[in-house]
């Protein structure tokens, strides 16, 4: 591991692109605390915290919602602009068009998302402006809320366009990686909190220790299913063209155990915070009953989680993967799957393949998701590493590694993954 580190900084190419990202990323720390003009951050410090509706948010963006800067919205906006296109790709036949141009077409549904991230980071940022933010508002004329709104909508735009530089001009996916920053940056303070707790004797080190041991396995499991691959094998016939022979060799279609990624579980975030944000604009007793009732780390805010995953994780599964599309792309170039007639026999039996791979990585998903919630509640630690966190960057951290290793393996450099 260390030869391989010692390998990739001697490359002058790779050695500026990694230097370039770790320098964008302490601009965006430096960013998580310029605070927002006219906001008191001690009126609702007590609001945020880990135990709270908004407490994994504030892990997201580094703290940054906590303390009212700039950032406080983090990439979000961007994320959800992205999500609701790809699902708009599927019914929308112009955005379909427009994924199947290549290069051209990609750069009209960036833009597209660019719009849509602006949108939806006025509308947040209204939102959270007149809801979260307005008992910590100094001045309460007109003025002072619109500084606030086009300071976090300016905010969220700023990390948008940080993001893609990173993508463009650095190492690994730049808004991966402005999330990843967020969550680590958090991890110091957390240490030193458990290391206060257990000299103060408020936890026990026989508790501390298993919770790490189980938490090191959930990473080993997200680790798995990151890379898990079901290898389906195609063979290519022969054919003669003109002179020359093509074809003959064997290869496989890579099939992911969890093909939907971290999307299902932030589909699932977002929706069991939608009735305890719309709470808090209906001051009524039903209404903050139910918000009570699905309040983080219920037992039925908990179980809810965990099928939306599984149920996300299905439809976002078959919004990717057309085992139709796969097969007919097969035929296209002569390959078959030994045993199976080219066509719709090779479709049924990719998405008979897909659904039992799809069934281990939907339940998967839901228990590395909702067991830190559980591991919580019994030990009273305070995990700052909840299951979505450590899919985030465990995925990301593999992304980035890979992107790595592609630049060294081009230069003849043994890469990380033997």
């Amino acid at each position: 591991m260390l030869e391989s580190v010692r390998n990739a900084w001697k490359i002058k190419e790779l050695r500026q692109r990694i230097f370039f990202t770790l320098s964008m990323l302490v601009v965006f720390r430096i960013g998580a605390h310029i605070p927002i003009p006219g906001i008191d951050p001690s009126v609702l410090a007590d609001f945020f915290k880990e135990d709270t509706l908004f407490g994994f948010y504030n892990v997201i963006v580094g703290g940054a919602l906590s303390n009212f800067t700039i950032f406080a919205m983090g990439i979000m906006p961007y994320i959800n602009a992205s999500i609701i296109m790809q699902l708009l790709t599927v019914v929308v036949p112009k955005f379909k068009e427009w994924s199947e141009e290549g290069p051209e077409g990609r750069k009209k549904m960036i833009q597209m998302i660019r719009y849509g991230t602006i949108l939806l980071a006025l509308l947040q940022a209204t939102g959270m402006t007149f809801s979260l933010m307005r008992d910590a508002i100094t001045d309460h004329r007109t003025s002072s809320y619109l500084v606030v709104i086009i300071s976090l909508t300016a905010g969220t735009v700023f990390l948008m366009w940080l993001g893609e530089l990173i993508t463009d001009k650095g190492i690994g996916n730049g808004i991966s990686l402005i999330i990843f920053g967020g969550i680590i940056a958090g991890f110091p303070a957390w240490i030193g909190m458990t290391i206060e707790l257990l000299r103060l004797g408020e936890i026990g080190f026989l508790t501390l220790v298993p919770i790490i041991l189980i938490m090191l396995g959930l990473i080993v499991g997200i680790i798995a299913l990151e890379v898990g691959r079901r290898r389906i094998p195609v063979q290519y016939a022969k054919r003669v063209v003109g002179r020359r022979i093509y074809g003959g060799q064997s290869t496989h279609i890579p099939l992911k155990i969890n093909q939907a990624g971290v999307i299902p579980v932030i589909f699932a975030s977002a929706i069991l915070m939608f009735p305890a944000t719309m709470a808090m604009f209906i001051n009524h007793p039903i209404a903050q009953g139910f918000a009570e009732a699905l309040k983080f780390g219920t037992f039925l805010n908990t179980l809810l989680y965990a099928m939306f995953i599984i149920l996300f994780t299905y439809f976002y599964t078959a919004i990717q993967f057309d085992p139709m599309k796969i097969a007919g792309d097969v035929k296209k170039y002569g390959g078959f799957i030994p045993g199976l007639r080219p066509g719709r026999p090779t479709a049924e039996y990719l998405g008979k393949v897909s659904n039992r791979l799809t069934t281990v990585g939907a339940f998967s998903l839901a228990f590395i998701a909702t067991l830190p919630i559980f591991l919580q509640d019994i030990s009273r630690i305070n995990l700052i590493f909840q299951g979505t966190a450590l899919i985030i960057i465990v995925g990301v951290a593999l992304e980035t590694m890979r992107q790595i290793e592609s630049q060294m393996l081009m230069r003849n450099y043994q890469g990380f993954m033997k």
